[in-house]
């Protein structure tokens, strides 16, 4: 006999509940510094990759963004509309869409430098907890 606790669809009682309220609340704190740079979250994290990597195969941004080419492909035809990347196919494979980052998107990274101390002050963490929280998402993410 299967036995059905009714506490189990309780709200308070899932943990996707809190981990989903959390994230859109820190990305409402976003909002402000990224409005001002002309940026949503996802073209702000696809950025940080750019900054990075500088020039990078499409599929591999989205694997790393954890994002599908139904959310990718829009958000990175407007980033190019903006003039902050470029969207070229790999001549070694036609398939194979890479994004580059411009000169424009270069320039815009001394901008942004600014948001991550500015949304530290934003989460009443402090760096252990901060740090124990981190880990604890990318075993979630694992």
């Amino acid at each position: 006999m299967n036995s059905f606790n009714p506490d189990a669809l309780k709200l308070e009682n899932q943990l996707c509940f809190p981990l989903y309220a959390a994230s859109k609340e820190v990305v409402r704190k976003y909002r402000p510094y990224l409005d001002a740079l002309d940026l949503t979250y996802t073209q702000y994290i696809a950025m940080m990759v750019l900054w990075e990597e500088k020039s990078i195969n499409v599929k591999a941004l989205g694997a790393r963004l954890f994002l599908d080419s139904g959310t990718l492909t829009p958000m990175l035809k407007s980033m190019e509309a903006k003039g902050l990347i470029t969207r070229t196919r790999s001549k070694a494979d036609e398939r194979v869409v890479v994004a580059t980052i411009t000169q424009k998107g270069e320039e815009l990274k001394k901008a942004a430098k600014a948001v991550p101390l500015k949304m530290a002050g934003c989460i009443s963490l402090n760096s252990e907890e901060a740090l124990q929280l981190y880990t604890l998402l990318y075993k979630i993410l694992e």
